[in-house]
């Protein structure tokens, strides 16, 4: 257990956010901010897409890196502050020893020795009153910088006073690491009995840091005749450190309503003069309160990204939240702090309603971040060209500063995975829920990938709209899980409208249905709150194909009913359908169709049965137009042999010809396996041997189906790399007269690639 627990708390150490960050963290948290880690270290973004600002821990998007400079070169801190008329010590840079010296005795012993651009009190030696001392210090602050600083030492109580976009927020008196003497314990004793306090731990880890006996410590020691075995009298204070840093060991104590006027002026001046917008005044006063122009003291340094560490949790005194003015000064009451993230899930078409939001929100005007199985998008250019429904795609567009909305399409692979990638979401909807990716990472019924699924529409909050497909049972069922309000999109309009729904409407519910019409396709119209809004014809969407393409209807009133619920004009919903093609550039791989080599050519990810259902719907339809239709299958390798067999038998209702090809990454699959369990599914429906070819290769079997097509014929392709096998329709010249080879395999034992040759006149 001890050796779990340790290596636990080195996780912690290493992974965990410093105070600092964690408060400002915890600070937009409360306030409902969106909070996104962007490194291992303490680089946040709070806030979404074009809203977003970052921090690293007091470091912020309106921290200026001039500023910053100013505040790490020590003189230069000094020299801006004096000429601002504020109280500083007068001071020199040097690089030798001997010339610290005769600084020193030029400034006026005592003095202080400090690194230009140092940090964290490291190499300060502060009260020398020898040129001994200021050799030795010197020799120590050159280990920290090149350039060394020699000043005038005020004498009096450290402080730290917190100034936030120009108004103090805070002060703390600083007591530098110290142990009080029992008359029996020696000094190493003390500091191991003053380590024991829950509240210390290493470096950051806790509100105050141990202890640690080092050379400078010993110094310290040795300067005073003492050791870490001397035992100090009862009741004596042995100051361990020149510095009062918490990273030292030190001690703090709220003093922020004691402050005098006087001396919080000059702390605000001090922070507008350097020009940041969180700076931490290092100000020594006798007593903070009463002003150092009647006591002596100033201030001693500037800081930026100033720890709150102290003012949090003081040792002493009351805690302040300073994130809380941070948070103000970069989100003021009322700014916006996210982006609406439309998130679409579902089995098929969850691509396609993403393209068409997507493309419904661009002509809105908006600037839009799209993920899609195609790659991610940004105001339709594609930054990343990869299968991008998961997280990690949706965490790429939230981060983006030039997104106005991000488009979501989440996959069950990501959810499973590593969840959303969003803490909520304004829209979620889920297109269907059919038995795909069954038998996988404990998904073994359709209920549970409803489950699965189901986690988008959970994620929308309580102002937002969940709309679910009213004709899929398995989407219904999740309304009550499901965030928001409720809405529903429906082909099935008019006399057919399901009892459920006809009641939601009749409460003023939201639906986007499709109500029967003369014309193919139907009419779609948008119920809400009691009235009913004629959209436009089915068949005025080109992506419908005429109204035939069924299941392009239903991603369209998906689509609507997501640009509705976001609030874009009915106006603006209907003339963006009327724009949404089936062309390649629209929706890559999702319908594409190509009439330039006198056949008809169709391209469609159809990967699963309830998908090639979808599309052998449309093909029925379109059969009267051509005279054979030519087919290329194929069904991932991770599928169940039961739904491979489906998908053969399933082919073998809308095609002509059947040439069953395999995916090239097969998921474990031998070569031939899955081809022959495609060829089973057919032969067992009855389609005859002689009309189902067999090839391994994707980018063979789709020469074989175009140079097989004639006049009049329709191919349907399904590929797995879409844009290769696109490019490969484009390129396509029909062969020349006379006769070519291709290495097939005609009826006989699947899955041989070496086949006999196939020769067919052009």
């Amino acid at each position: 257990m001890n050796a779990a627990l340790k290596a636990l708390r080195y996780v912690h150490r290493r992974t965990a956010l410093g105070p600092t960050t964690l408060s400002l963290v915890q600070e937009a948290e409360r306030r409902g901010i969106p909070v996104l880690r962007l490194d291992e270290q303490s680089l946040v973004q709070l806030g979404t897409g074009r809203h977003q600002k970052r921090i690293r821990a007091s470091i912020t998007s309106m921290t200026s890196q001039i500023a910053t400079d100013a505040a790490g070169d020590k003189d230069l801190t000094k020299s801006l502050l004096a000429d601002a008329g504020l109280p500083v010590p007068k001071g020199d840079v040097v690089r030798r020893a001997d010339d610290a010296v005769r600084a020193a005795e030029r400034i006026g012993y005592p003095v202080v020795v400090k690194p230009l651009d140092g940090n964290h009190g490291r190499g300060v030696s502060i009260d020398l009153t020898t040129a001994d001392e200021v050799t030795r210090a010197f020799e120590e602050a050159s280990q920290h910088s090149r350039r060394v600083i020699v000043e005038k030492y005020f004498k009096g109580r450290d402080h730290r006073i917190l100034v936030v976009n120009g108004e103090l927020v805070a002060v703390a008196e600083r007591v530098p690491a110290h142990v009080t003497g029992d008359g029996e314990r020696s000094i190493s004793a003390l500091v191991d009995e003053v380590n024991k306090d829950p509240r210390r731990g290493d470096g950051h880890e806790k509100v105050m840091t141990r202890i640690k006996i080092n050379d400078h410590v010993l110094g310290i020691l040795a300067k005073a005749g003492m050791d870490a075995g001397s035992v100090p009298a009862l009741g004596q204070v042995v100051y361990l450190c020149d510095t009062a840093n918490l990273s030292t060991g030190g001690t703090a104590i709220d003093r922020t309503d004691d402050i005098h006027p006087d001396n919080a002026l000059i702390a605000r001046r001090a922070a507008r003069a350097i020009g940041l917008d969180v700076a931490g005044i290092d100000f020594i006063a006798p007593d903070i309160a009463r002003s150092v122009r009647e006591t002596g003291g100033g201030i001693i340094e500037v800081n930026a990204a100033p720890g709150f560490r102290m003012h949090l949790q003081p040792s002493e005194g009351r805690a302040r939240n300073v994130a809380r003015p941070v948070m103000d000064m970069l989100f003021p009451r009322g700014a916006a702090t996210r982006i609406p993230i439309l998130a679409i899930t579902g089995t098929n078409g969850k691509s396609t309603t993403s393209r068409m939001v997507g493309h419904i929100l661009r002509a809105h005007g908006l600037n839009v971040g799209l993920t899609s199985t195609t790659g991610i998008y940004v105001n339709g250019d594609r930054i990343v060209e990869a299968d991008a429904s998961g997280p990690w795609s949706a965490r790429v567009v939230l981060r983006d500063p030039t997104v106005d909305v991000a488009v979501l399409e989440t996959a069950r692979g990501g959810i499973l995975r590593e969840g959303l990638g969003f803490s909520e979401c304004d829209i979620g909807l889920v297109t269907n829920v059919q038995p795909d990716h069954l038998g996988l990472k404990g998904i073994e019924t359709i209920e549970d990938l409803a489950w699965v699924k189901s986690v988008v529409v959970e994620a929308v909050h309580r102002n937002g709209t969940s709309i679910l497909n009213a004709d899929d049972r398995m989407c219904v069922s999740m309304r009550r899980r499901a965030g928001g309000r409720i809405g529903y999109f429906s082909l099935r309009g008019g006399a057919d409208m399901p009892d459920f729904l006809r009641e939601h409407i009749d409460a003023g519910g939201f639906a986007v249905v499709r109500e029967p019409g003369a014309v193919d396709g139907g009419e779609i119209v948008i119920h809400d709150d009691g009235d009913s809004i004629h959209l436009m014809r089915a068949a005025e969407i080109p992506a419908t194909l005429d109204g035939l393409a069924e299941f392009n209807v239903q991603n369209a009133l998906g689509a609507a009913a997501m640009a509705y619920a976001q609030g874009v004009p009915v106006n603006v919903i209907r003339m963006a359908l009327s724009t949404y093609t089936t062309s390649f550039e629209h929706s890559p791989g999702r319908l594409n169709v190509f009439d330039g080599h006198g056949f008809r050519v169709i391209l469609d990810y159809a990967h699963n049965p309830a998908g090639l259902q979808a599309l052998g719907n449309l093909i029925l339809k379109m059969k009267p137009r051509h005279r054979r239709i030519i087919g290329m299958i194929n069904i991932p390798g991770d599928r169940r042999d039961d739904d491979m067999r489906e998908m053969g038998a399933l082919a073998t209702r809308y095609f002509d010809e059947i040439i069953f090809r395999e995916d090239p990454a097969r998921r474990g699959r031998k070569p031939g396996e899955i081809i022959g369990l495609l060829v089973e599914g057919a032969l067992a429906a009855g389609f005859p041997e002689q009309k189902i070819t067999r090839i391994l290769n994707e980018d063979q079997a789709a020469g074989v189906c175009l140079r097989m097509a004639q006049p009049g014929d329709l191919v349907v392709l399904t590929p797995t790399d879409v844009e290769g096998m696109w490019q490969q329709v484009l390129d396509f010249r029909a062969h020349p007269a006379g006769s070519f080879d291709v290495e097939i395999e005609r009826g006989g034992q699947a899955g041989t690639e070496q086949a006999e040759t196939w020769r067919k006149s052009a």
